[in-house]
C-alpha cells in the first residue's frame, strides 16, 4: 500500500473547553505552530486512544503533532520545486 502525501505541524493544547450540556463532548483549543494568525487555533473533540485502545484526553499546554494526510489522487505535483 503507497504511503498517504502528509505534512505534521507542531502544536499546543491551549485550553480544554468544558461543555455548557453534559451531554456534550469537552472540547480541547489546540494552536498549531506556523499557521497564519486568523486560522492557527482548532477546537477538536478531546477523545484519543492509546496504542492499547484506552480512551484517553488531552491536557492543557501538551505538545501534540497535527497531521494532514491526503489521498495520492488528491494531490498535484509542487512546481516550485
Amino acid at each position: 500500500m503507497t504511503e498517504k502525501p502528509k505534512a505534521i505541524r507542531p502544536g499546543v493544547v491551549e485550553k480544554i473547553i468544558k461543555p455548557l450540556n453534559p451531554k456534550d463532548p469537552e472540547k480541547a483549543q489546540i494552536v498549531i505552530e506556523g499557521a497564519d494568525h486568523l486560522y492557527k487555533e482548532i477546537r477538536i473533540e478531546n477523545a484519543l486512544e492509546d496504542d492499547q485502545g484506552n480512551k484517553v484526553k488531552l491536557k492543557e499546554h501538551a505538545s501534540v503533532d497535527i497531521v494532514v494526510e491526503a489521498n495520492p489522487e488528491a494531490t498535484v505535483p509542487d512546481e516550485a520545486r
